[in-house]
């Protein structure tokens, strides 16, 4: 054992030091995108079965082992359909990192009529919904959604998300100071860890920044409550001075901008 030991190390590298750093990397990214979801148990149900496939190659049980041998030359393929949502989902955290790309951002002006807007919905009690688009283009994740392309008010977003507004119910998407879809159906969430006291609106938040790199606003109908979604986890009850901070914080403004 010493000398197998001795043997390893000394034919260790820098070129095996990349390798496994890169592919505790992948494990490390798969296991972030699977966090919270069925796919988790899926996981663990094929890893068991690998493990059975090997103890029964050791003990010579050879119809258990012929049965999951034949199992596992279909096993690329059922995992691509198993985890077809979280393959996307990687897909498109691969297609984010275009250096070639410049991400869309918020100046202070559209930062401080978000601000406004969400503590006034917020403080009237009605739900809304307004993603922000960053590297990722979100027009594929958009449905049903009524192009509008306007400057972003708040004039503007207190008319849609008022409740005889045939567009409140839906997401409205921004793209740096224009305002252009509303009435949006996004992805919701698939994840079963989220708290029972947030609805629709927040799990469509958290699911649509699960797969993209956008920014999400949600203002709860029910409690009155401002949140923020970003890489697919929320931040909730914040008032104006915190909704301001954050996207500020995100968006790398200065506070004398904000």
């Amino acid at each position: 054992m010493i000398e197998t030991m001795r043997t390893i190390i000394s034919t260790f590298s820098i070129i095996d030091v990349i390798d496994i750093a890169l592919i505790s990397y992948v494990v490390y990214r798969i296991l972030l995108l699977i966090r919270g979801t069925r796919a988790i148990y899926m996981l663990i149900s094929i890893f068991l079965l690998l493990l059975l496939l090997g103890f029964s190659q050791i003990v010579g049980l050879r119809v258990t082992s012929w049965a999951l041998n034949n199992l596992s030359g279909y096993l690329f393929l059922t995992l691509i359909i198993i985890f077809q949502p979280e393959v996307r989902r990687a897909l498109a955290f691969i297609g984010e990192s275009n250096f070639f790309e410049t991400a869309t951002s918020l100046n202070s002006r559209v930062v401080d009529e978000l601000v406004r807007s969400a503590t006034i919905l917020a403080n009237k009690q009605l739900g809304a919904l307004i993603i922000i688009q960053r590297n990722t283009d979100l027009t594929h994740y958009v449905q049903l959604g009524q192009h509008i392309d306007s400057i972003v008010s708040r004039d503007l977003l207190l008319s849609i998300f008022i409740p005889y507004s045939p567009l409140h119910d839906g997401a409205v998407l921004l793209e740096g100071s224009r305002l252009t879809y509303a009435g949006c159906i996004l992805p919701l969430t698939k994840r079963e860890d989220i708290s029972q006291m947030y609805g629709t609106r927040h799990r469509a938040a958290i699911g649509i920044t699960e797969e993209t790199d956008a920014v999400a606003i949600v203002v709860s109908e029910e409690r009155g409550a401002i949140a923020v979604a970003m890489n697919g986890t929320i931040t909730s009850e914040l008032d104006a001075n915190m909704l301001r901070d954050t996207l500020s914080h995100i968006f790398n403004l200065k506070k004398t901008e904000a």
